[in-house]
């Protein structure tokens, strides 16, 4: 069976040149007539498609013709549709950040990798931290703090010391960015069904940002972030390329 295909690129003049060759070699489909959305980039290119599909789910397979490919496949221009059929389904749900800023104003967003907390000023953030209603840290001193997704615990998270977390691991990433007080608290594994809820101390003169991956909202109060299950994303990799082998062998990197 032949996929109806849509192809989608970054800016970039690679996976321009790349979406000219495979769109006159295999023809394309709007996005809302094709079976499978095949991204041509980096790891955004392919998180940008992802978020065109929370509404209709529709699996997506990455080509890297980019930057940072860690979401991607390798880029072979021969047998697309072999290779498609032939790939292997890995299903993730996004979490939900449902933010209040200072007027009192909710923004629903989702966020494929995680959703974070950053100061806006030279002041630094003081974050309480309660999960499923729990009080767990009354104040973190710190320039920010973010829940991850195990998909997008390589990223961000990744970079300010959060653990990987390996595919079906079932858990989240609670991750501090530069933590001052507490000085040697570096951040907890949370249940994937936790309900974790940030709220800041003193937002007047502390004032905070929360972003869903790319999407900010600034000026906020609080945060709740929870998984989104009644989303599923289909990301496609070749057969002995999953993402779960991928963060596996991330964590033997020297």
């Amino acid at each position: 069976m032949t996929p109806k295909i849509a192809f989608s690129a970054s800016q970039r003049p690679e996976a321009q040149r790349a979406l000219q060759i495979l769109n006159k070699r295999y023809g394309t489909v709007s996005e809302e007539e094709a079976d499978v959305i095949v991204a041509l980039g980096g790891d955004g290119a392919m998180l940008d498609a992802l978020r065109r599909r929370f509404d209709d789910e529709k699996p997506v397979y990455g080509m890297h013709r980019g930057t940072v490919g860690f979401l991607m496949n390798e880029y072979i221009e021969d047998d697309l549709p072999k290779r498609l059929n032939a790939a292997e389904r890995l299903t993730i749900s996004p979490l939900r950040m449902t933010a209040t800023d200072r007027d009192g104003q909710k923004h629903h967003h989702l966020a494929i990798n995680e959703v974070s907390l950053l100061r806006q000023t030279a002041q630094t953030a003081k974050i309480r931290i309660i999960v499923d209603h729990h009080e767990r840290l009354a104040e973190l001193v710190c320039d920010g703090v973010m829940v991850a997704t195990s998909a997008g615990s390589t990223a961000y998270n990744y970079s300010a010391y959060g653990p990987i977390l390996p595919i079906g691991a079932n858990l989240l990433a609670l991750t501090p960015v530069s933590a001052f007080r507490p000085r040697h608290w570096r951040g907890a594994l949370l249940d994937e069904t936790a309900h974790v809820r940030l709220e800041v101390i003193d937002p007047e003169r502390r004032s905070i940002s929360a972003t869903a991956d790319n999407v900010e909202v600034r000026d906020i109060i609080s945060v709740d972030i929870q998984e989104a299950k009644d989303c599923n994303l289909v990301l496609l990799f070749d057969p002995g390329h999953a993402l779960d082998e991928r963060i596996l062998s991330e964590q033997f990197r020297v």
